[in-house]
């Protein structure tokens, strides 16, 4: 999302012209009272929301109803004593949704990396008591700031070195295969989901695959289809991420 803010109207739009029932936010940079609430309202949508400052800040609005809202998971661990807005769960129309920001890493040797790892691990904790309910339909959804394969980033060898492709970034983003959630794009899209604004990486298709979407078990079975909404990185106000959509019967 990269600021809801400067983007609100280029949201809206997509909504709209895309007919999603649910989305999900991440990197607002805003707190509740200067969340953008009315044009949701107008277009049907209701937003449940946690931002704390001007940084991170996750969100879903739905114009299917939404419920049993949770502004962190059990155990989300903090950063420097501080637990940061980069969760959210809901549920809506009978569909349990987590919207995440998942931490950047910053570099190897960063503290800001072991707090990534732990963030995904916990997560994938939380998914495994949810999916207790074998008919849940329970999906995990966000900007994980992981490139889970060598295909996800436009040349490896730039990345070496670096984070969102380190093998223990890696093996924490499989943990949610592990515990049997399905990642429902992989199969279905191609092409990156975030791009640079520097050094003209969008025009190159210099990018990156880091927005995912897990699904349950009872949720993956249903999904009948998948894409990424590439357009929307284009044109005056774009954001650095593009729209990961599927749709399930």
């Amino acid at each position: 999302m990269n600021s809801i803010r400067a983007r609100v109207d280029r949201v809206i739009e997509f909504l709209e012209r895309s007919d999603t029932d649910v989305l999900a936010m991440q990197e607002l940079k805003c707190k509740p009272d200067q969340f953008p609430f009315e044009p949701f309202k107008e277009a049907g949508y209701e937003v449940e929301m946690v931002g704390f400052n001007q940084w991170n800040g996750v969100a879903i609005a739905s114009r299917v109803g939404i419920e049993d809202v949770s502004t962190s998971f059990p155990n989300q661990p903090e950063f420097r004593d501080k637990q940061e807005a980069r969760a959210i769960g809901a549920t809506c129309g009978g569909l349990r949704v987590w919207s995440l920001y998942v931490p950047h890493g910053r570099a190897l040797d960063d503290p800001h990396y072991e707090y990534k790892l732990k963030f995904l691990d916990e997560m994938a904790n939380q998914a495994q008591l949810e999916m207790a309910d074998d008919t849940l339909k329970l999906a995990v959804v966000g900007d994980f700031n992981v490139a889970p394969l060598d295909e996800d980033v436009w040349d490896i060898s730039v990345f070496e070195g670096h984070t969102h492709v380190s093998q223990p970034e890696r093996n924490a983003f499989e943990k949610f295969a592990k515990i049997g959630m399905e990642e429902v794009t992989r199969d279905r899209v191609t092409n990156y989901t975030y791009w640079d604004y520097q050094k003209l990486r969008f025009p190159k298709n210099e990018g990156m695959r880091i927005d995912f979407i897990y699904a349950s078990p009872a949720l993956a079975k249903a999904v009948t289809a998948a894409q990424i909404d590439r357009d929307e990185r284009k044109g005056k106000g774009a954001s650095d991420h593009v729209p990961v959509i599927i749709d399930f019967d």
